[in-house]
């Protein structure tokens, strides 16, 4: 099951169905099984609490998440900072939901073992992301 949460905000994710059935559509197409996945929504200062506590990371970031995956079966937590999406949107000169959208399946990439400390990596990952950003029927 995927959810959606927020914490310390107010923020609903737009088209929940759809957003759901694509993450779905990605996990499968990886070759994986979608376990339970909860996305929390919050702002920097919490995910900032979060990466100093669990990570030893003194900084902001978009993203953090925690991996329970069983085998080919998906499971975590995926922590996103809309302060974070909605300001890389503006400096990237994209759409706040694209970003939020990209944010989202990159989390799930880690997940199916794509990485993005290397270069390599990383270019591989952003390819990753455009490729499931383009398989999106909605938005």
């Amino acid at each position: 099951m995927i959810s959606f949460y927020s914490e310390e905000i107010d923020f609903k994710i737009g088209n929940e169905p759809n957003v759901k059935n694509w993450i779905i559509d990605i996990i499968e197409s990886e070759g994986f099984i979608q376990g339970d996945i909860g996305y929390i929504f919050c702002d920097d200062d919490f995910l900032h609490k979060m990466n100093v506590e669990f990570l030893d990371h003194d900084t902001l970031t978009d993203i953090i998440s925690f991996d329970y995956s069983m085998g080919k079966q998906i499971h975590g937590e995926i922590y996103i900072s809309i302060d974070r999406v909605k300001e890389n949107a503006e400096d990237f000169d994209v759409m706040f939901v694209d970003e939020l959208h990209r944010v989202i399946i990159h989390g799930i990439l880690h997940y199916c073992g794509y990485k993005d400390k290397t270069t390599d990596d990383a270019t591989l990952m952003r390819s990753k992301e455009n490729e499931a950003l383009s398989k999106r029927d909605f938005v």
